[in-house]
């Protein structure tokens, strides 16, 4: 998902192509999911709004898909939908510390959880140890949850309401470092 006009980033680059550890952010992604034996097809969703990471992701190797840009969850529902997909990996373009080794975890959680949803997520401590207020905290089993987002779902069922979900909580600080704000992307380049 690379498709966000990212008004708070305050940038005349667009968030994807922001540069972490000397290359944009959508190549860590990119690179993560081309090294996973389990990926075997890459999208990306681009919008209106972000031109040149459209024409970057064309060069990097995978198929680049149009959205309306109606909002991230409409978005994801367009590339399901358009392209008949089943079960569908879904990252966000802005998590540049995102690793194969993260992929497969959640993929393999994926299909032992025989659930048709996998989001994974962090717990609300790894974010103040940046200084951080995650946006959106759940309550999971007891424990205050962000979703960094990676989410799976099974295309099939994009349409339901609801579906049952296999929550897979990883403590990790590269994963609490994705990138919405000037002050989160500053730390990301701290840290690499």
């Amino acid at each position: 998902m690379a498709g966000g006009k990212a008004t708070r980033m305050d940038s005349i680059v667009e968030k994807p192509l922001l540069h972490v550890g000397g290359k944009p952010m959508l190549k860590h992604v990119l690179e993560a999911l081309h090294g996973s034996a389990y990926v075997d097809k890459v999208l990306t969703a681009v919008t209106r709004k972000t031109p040149q990471t459209k024409r970057m992701a064309g060069q990097l190797e995978c198929e680049v898909v149009l959205t309306p840009g109606e909002g991230y969850v409409s978005d994801v529902r367009y590339v399901i939908k358009s392209r008949h997909l089943h079960d569908t990996l879904i990252l966000s373009a802005d998590l540049p510390f995102i690793s194969t080794e993260i992929v497969n975890r959640a993929i393999r959680t994926y299909f032992s959880s025989k659930k048709p949803a996998l989001s994974l997520m962090t717990p609300v401590e790894t974010y103040a140890k940046f200084g951080s207020k995650p946006e959106y905290v759940f309550k999971v089993a007891g424990r205050n949850l962000v979703p960094v987002g990676i989410n799976i779902v099974d295309g099939s069922r994009i349409d339901e309401l609801e579906l049952e979900e296999e929550v897979l909580v990883m403590e990790s600080d590269e994963l609490a470092l994705n990138v919405n704000t000037p002050r989160d992307l500053e730390l990301a380049r701290r840290r690499n």
